[in-house]
């Protein structure tokens, strides 16, 4: 008889979707993702044959399957990201506004 368990519905999703090769790599970076805490920034730095945009690439993509929206910047050989923190206002896009004095 074949034994039965309930799982979350994400972890079916992210068991079935990553196989393989880029399913290995993309649980890495889910791991990654998963270690940050409140006001904590990771930073990866490419390995050789490894570029920066990769990393970015990996990043984005584990963060948008775990549901989550980090911030991703280049410095260098480094890659650093955290959490995007939307706890203010939206910001605006476009050009500002002219003040009211002429």
């Amino acid at each position: 008889m074949p034994d039965f368990q309930i799982v979350a519905l994400n972890e079916a999703v992210t068991q079935t979707n990553l196989t393989g090769k880029r399913g290995e790599i993309v649980r890495e970076y889910l791991g990654y993702i998963e270690q940050l805490r409140d006001g904590s920034a990771g930073v990866l730095h490419a390995d050789e044959g490894e570029t920066t945009a990769a990393i970015r690439r990996r990043l984005g993509s584990a963060a948008e399957l775990a549901g989550q929206k980090l911030v991703v910047k280049r410095v260098g050989g480094a890659v650093y990201f955290w959490q995007e923190n939307n706890k203010g206002k939206p910001s605006r896009r476009g050009r500002p506004r002219r003040s009211g004095k002429s």
